[in-house]
């Protein structure tokens, strides 16, 4: 089974002729996805874009949260695990090249779990193994997504 997804971008030419000839461009661009709002996006501070918008590596790390704490409560839910609340405080390292090039070597999430039985804390652990397994985006990437996870149990 196939799923296609479509992304629109929209960059225009914005910068007076000094900025031109430092060679910079404005890296504030516009992504657009159908029937949803226009993402403003631009580059991250560090390489000289809006450091008010969001930038390629924060939505890469926001798209790798999103989609293992959706496959883990999918295997919660298999499994018979009640999940009260769920956060992340997630950390991407990004390493840059001499030439300019870089990518990301890891991603580090650190999600805080809270379920209903004492008794399926181990197994809650042990889920974000195999949520990791079934998560779309840590399939694509070529760099490990490591997780250090914890579980409580409500006490309401």
């Amino acid at each position: 089974m196939k799923h296609l997804f479509k992304a629109q971008l929209n960059w225009i030419f914005k910068q007076s002729s000094a900025e031109v000839s430092k060679k910079f461009y404005s890296k504030t661009h516009q992504i657009q996805i159908e029937g949803k709002p226009i993402l403003e996006v631009s580059a991250a501070k560090a390489f000289k874009g809006d450091p008010e918008l969001y930038n390629p590596e924060d939505l890469l790390l926001s798209s790798l949260v999103s989609c293992h704490m959706m496959s883990y409560l999918y295997v919660c839910s298999q499994n018979g695990i009640e999940v009260i609340s769920y956060s992340d405080n997630a950390e991407a390292t990004l390493e840059v090249n001499p030439d300019g090039s870089g990518r990301f070597v890891e991603v580090r999430l650190n999600p805080n779990v809270t379920i209903v039985n004492k008794n399926k804390i181990e197994l809650a652990n042990e889920l974000h193994f195999k949520a990791n397994q079934l998560c779309f985006i840590a399939n694509s990437c070529n760099f490990p997504v490591l997780h250090n996870a914890s579980c409580e149990v409500s006490t309401i």
